[in-house]
C-alpha cells in the first residue's frame, strides 16, 4: 500500500515483519513486529493513519501506525502505544479479508463471519457481532458505499450492514453461486463476481 501525505510518502508492506520503504528509492524506513507467520490482508489508510492487521495463529495483531517513523518502531512488551503507534491490539486481527476503514470506523471481518467495529481514532471497540447472525465462511473483503457495508460469504450470500457505531443488518441477498472475489463499486453499480457470472447491480 502506498501512503501519500505528511511527513513523506511511504510504501508499506504487510508481512511477518511489517516494513515501510521510500517509494522513490527503495530505502527501508522502518520495521514493525510481531506479526502473523502468514499474512493475506492489505494495509488500509485514512486520516493520516495506516492500519495493518493479520490473523494467522498464533499472533493476530492490529496496528494503527502514524507514518514518519525510523528504524524499529515495535512496541515494548505490555505497551499498546508509542510515538509511532497510535493504538494497537495484540489479538483481533483477521486472516484473509482486508479490513475496512469507513466514516471513521475500522471494521475487521474474520473468516468465520465475526465482525468487529472500532473507533478508528482511539481503537475503542464499538461492537462485535456475527454477520447475519449466521457466521459462515468469508474470503472476499468488505466494501462500502452510501452508508452501507457489503459482506460476501463463500456460499454466495451478500449481507448488507448499516455503517455506524451499532450493528444493524439491512438485507441478506442470495447470489446462488460461490463468491471468492471482493465486490467492486463504481458509478452507483455494485459489481459482484460469482463462480460463473459477473453481476452489475443498481437501483
Amino acid at each position: 500500500m502506498v501512503y501519500r501525505g505528511a511527513p513523506r510518502d511511504e510504501l508499506i508492506t504487510n508481512a511477518k515483519t511489517i516494513r515501510s520503504y521510500d517509494p522513490a528509492t527503495g530505502k527501508e524506513l522502518w520495521t514493525l513486529g510481531p506479526n502473523s507467520e502468514v499474512v493475506v490482508g492489505s494495509p488500509v489508510v485514512g486520516d493520516g493513519i495506516v492500519y495493518i492487521t493479520a490473523g494467522y495463529p498464533p499472533i493476530r495483531p492490529i496496528y494503527a501506525v502514524r507514518p514518519g517513523g525510523e528504524g524499529d518502531i515495535s512496541l515494548p512488551d505490555g505497551s499498546e502505544t508509542n510515538e509511532n503507534i497510535v493504538w494497537s491490539k495484540n489479538r483481533g486481527g483477521t486472516y484473509i479479508p482486508t479490513p475496512l476503514l469507513y466514516r471513521g470506523i475500522f471494521y475487521t471481518n474474520a473468516n468465520n463471519g465475526r465482525l468487529t467495529a472500532y473507533d478508528a481514532a482511539s481503537g475503542e471497540m464499538l461492537y462485535r457481532a456475527r454477520i447475519g447472525a449466521t457466521g459462515g465462511s468469508y474470503v472476499a473483503s468488505p466494501v462500502a458505499a452510501d452508508g452501507k457495508i457489503y459482506f460476501s460469504t463463500e456460499d454466495g450470500t451478500v449481507h448488507v450492514v448499516k455503517a455506524g457505531p451499532e450493528y444493524e443488518l439491512l438485507a441478506s441477498n442470495e447470489m446462488g453461486e460461490i463468491i471468492w472475489a471482493t465486490p467492486a463499486i463504481t458509478n452507483s453499480v455494485l459489481i459482484v463476481r460469482t463462480l460463473q457470472h459477473v453481476w452489475g447491480i443498481s437501483r
